[in-house]
């Protein structure tokens, strides 16, 4: 079997960025992405980001002290709508990872012409972090270590 480095996206600074190609299934019967397709283009960038900085989602949950990470609370922005062949790029930042929770910026973006990047969709995401039997625990050392130089400090977030 062999490696895909780009099936998981990159992290360019502190931001994981994913292509994402828009196909049919994606789409409504007006040719418009879904909207409940947006959540899942953004849960593959925040599980990548976690992929990247080496902290696995079967990892955590199959250990001797599972963890698992279920979603607290959303905000989203629809801003523009995508369509079937249009090339998105979902933009992650980790904004927190301590105590029982993880809190992420999204964005996705669609890239036109010479890959100028338009942002389409926004979502502020807060995840708790939960234990085996589904109660609050504390981040495990191990990922907030591993996720430590890639988090975004809030008084350091890049612009835009």
């Amino acid at each position: 079997m062999s490696d895909w480095p780009d099936l998981a996206g990159r992290i360019e600074g502190q931001v994981h960025k994913l292509p994402i190609r828009v196909y049919y299934e994606d789409t409504d019967f007006s040719g418009i992405v879904y909207h409940a397709n947006y959540l899942r283009f953004a849960e593959r960038g925040r599980s990548d980001f976690l992929r990247l900085a080496g902290v696995h989602h079967t990892d955590l949950f199959e250990g001797e002290d599972p963890v698992a990470f279920a979603i607290h609370r959303m905000e989203i922005d629809f801003l523009k709508p995508a369509r079937i062949d249009d090339r998105l790029e979902v933009h992650t930042r980790y904004v927190r990872a301590s105590g029982a929770r993880i809190e992420a910026e999204q964005e996705i973006m669609r890239l036109a012409g010479e890959d100028v990047p338009e942002p389409i969709w926004r979502a502020r995401v807060l995840a708790a972090v939960l234990d085996g039997a589904g109660r609050p625990r504390r981040l495990p050392v191990s990922v907030r270590d591993a996720l430590a130089p890639l988090v975004v400090q809030p008084d350091r977030r890049p612009d835009g």
